[in-house]
């Protein structure tokens, strides 16, 4: 038995090595194509939304960057400017130009530089305070400046305000010094013989007090002639001199919100007692001693002022040393002894801040006023007859320790 094998059945050909490898490359390339085609736009629109985000991303840092900024810049002006608003550096330190219009300043007996300073700042005469206090001192030369009323300017340098003020001529003016408490019949002196125009000028025109423009009541000039130093022209005339220290008084008044012309009367009424009757300390407790006295429902006077100033005046005479029977007239119409309320007008010329009580008075429980010591001005407050009688008696002891006619 032959030992036979099956037949394999025929090897392929054999293609050459080379030729294998170029069909590996060609069905390699194709592969790539195929991949090439299939993914042709995935990359592309990964990239373009990468690309969204970092410019979305960069955006964003760059407000929130400018925020940052913004906020840390706004916050250092806001540090700069309160320090400058702090330390003054934003205050107008004067003005340039020659000022504008005009208005009439006055100094008030007693007042120093500064608050002279105060006060022509507030009226916008002049922009600073330091400022003009610099310019006085450095003007002065041993000057003061003096009590009175001067012409100035509104917004105008303050070395020109301090050269004003600070002038000592009074060549080519009429010089007239006015003082409280004075009477009208004492202004009127002092004026005459200030501007040598006769006494009997301001007199006669004293006699129609309406046409000055003062309320019907009015039964002269008493209490509108503002007390001041002034310097009026030479060729001033008497009427002009008098409008002109009506005017100062109104202007006083309206300052403390008095508009109304019966009611400027009756807080001149009212400031001229206590011009009389009070040191300056003193204004606002009188002042206000005074409107307890006048609301009806007081029953501790009854209506009744009791002024020894104003019955005087009634008398054409100065002091406070009345009798009884003087207290009792009635004929008197400044008698507040006798009369209710307030007598029929003022009785002296009040100054500035005898008029500022008066307009607005203390709210004071009292009723009853004395000045228990004339040298020092030392008054003492009550509610009731009898603790004022005992001051009273104080009073009386310490004018007895005194030189005759001391009290009267």
């Amino acid at each position: 038995m032959s030992n036979t094998y099956p037949e394999h059945p025929p090897y392929p050909e054999q293609q050459p090595v080379d030729e294998l490898a170029d069909e590996a490359d060609h069905l390699a390339h194709e592969h790539d194509n195929d991949r090439d085609v299939f993914y042709d736009e995935t990359p592309v629109i990964k990239r373009s939304r990468r690309n969204k985000i970092k410019r979305q991303r960069r955006r964003r840092r760059n407000i929130i960057m400018l925020v940052v900024f913004g906020v840390f810049a706004a916050g250092l002006i806001g540090v700069v400017l309160f320090l400058q608003n702090l330390l003054g550096m934003n205050e107008l330190k004067d003005y340039e130009g020659p000022g504008e219009g005009q208005v009439t300043f006055t100094v008030e007996q007693g007042a120093g530089p500064l608050a002279i300073a105060a006060s022509l700042v507030e009226q916008d005469i002049i922009a600073s305070t330091d400022t003009f206090v610099d310019e006085v001192s450095n003007q002065a030369e041993g000057r003061e400046i003096q009590p009175g009323q001067y012409p100035l300017k509104y917004r105008m340098p303050a070395a020109a305000a301090a050269s004003v003020l600070l002038e000592e001529s009074n060549e080519g003016v009429h010089y007239a010094a006015i003082n409280r408490t004075w009477r009208q019949e004492e202004v009127f002196k002092a004026l005459s013989e200030g501007t040598g125009i006769p006494v009997a000028e301001f007199a006669k025109l004293a006699e129609d007090p309406q046409a000055l423009g003062l309320p019907e009541q009015a039964r002269n000039l008493e209490g509108y002639l503002f007390p001041a130093e002034y310097r009026f022209p030479l060729d001033i005339t008497a009427e002009e001199i008098l409008r002109e220290m009506i005017g100062n008084t109104i202007e006083r008044l309206e300052a403390d919100g008095i508009t109304d012309v019966d009611q400027q009367f009756r807080v001149l009424t009212v400031a001229s007692i206590i011009e009389a009757e009070a040191g300056e300390a003193d204004y606002g407790a009188v002042a206000g001693s005074i409107e307890n006295r006048l609301q009806p429902d007081n029953t501790e006077t009854n209506g009744l002022i009791q002024s020894d100033a104003t019955v005087t005046y009634g008398l054409g005479r100065k002091g406070y040393d009345i009798t009884p029977e003087e207290k009792a007239d009635k004929s008197n119409p400044y008698n507040t002894y006798a009369h209710k309320g307030l007598p029929v007008g003022p009785i002296n010329s009040p100054g500035g801040p005898a008029i500022d009580a008066a307009a607005n008075p203390d709210d004071v429980p009292y009723y009853y006023w004395v000045t228990v010591n004339l040298d020092t001005g030392e008054t003492k407050f009550s509610e009731t007859l009898a603790e004022h009688n005992a001051y009273t008696k104080e009073y009386l002891n310490w004018c007895s320790e005194q030189e005759e006619g001391r009290c009267s």
